[in-house]
């Protein structure tokens, strides 16, 4: 849950998300002419992610699952497929359809992510629930002094996340 933070989150996963499902939607729409390529490889995505985080994480290490869960892409992917059923266009899908993945990915898993985002006090320090999972949660893959806390203070002049030592 830590990782999904309020700046590279919404910004640089949907831009690095687009591509395989709009490959998909390249393939399906010109050798079957279905509008579905996108949709359906969220839907695989979706269903080999549930399976590595079920079997990595609470498989091998009864880690919770439910602070571990991958990212839905299955309505953004919904309107990649709509714009190009209705456009039958890959330019105007591109364009409109692409900012429209990127642009639903925040909104879409806002309710998931909204009761980790309720603020706390821990040790005299106003923190998200989120920041205090990444405290008392400690992951063997990710040393303790590169752990990044968001902290008001802790921001530089140009507002980057600064890790904590």
């Amino acid at each position: 849950v830590d990782w999904k933070d309020r700046r590279m989150w919404p910004t640089v996963l949907p831009i690095m998300l687009v591509t395989f499902p709009a490959a998909a939607q390249y393939f399906f729409w010109e050798h079957f002419r279905l509008p579905f390529g996108a949709t359906f490889l969220c839907v695989a995505l979706l269903f080999g992610e549930w399976l590595d985080r079920y079997i990595s994480f609470w498989g091998w290490t009864f880690y919770p699952i439910n602070l571990v869960w991958p990212t839905s892409l299955v309505p953004q992917a919904l309107f990649l497929d709509i714009v190009l059923l209705l456009s039958k266009s890959f330019i105007v899908t591109a364009i409109v359809g692409s900012m429209g993945f990127s642009l639903l990915l925040y909104p879409n898993n806002w309710v998931i992510l909204a009761q980790f985002h309720q603020p706390t006090e821990q040790y005299g320090t106003l923190m998200s629930l989120a920041d205090v999972i990444g405290f008392h949660n400690v992951r063997t893959s990710m040393p303790e002094y590169i752990r990044i806390i968001e902290r008001g203070t802790m921001r530089t002049f140009g507002k980057d996340v600064v890790g904590v030592a």
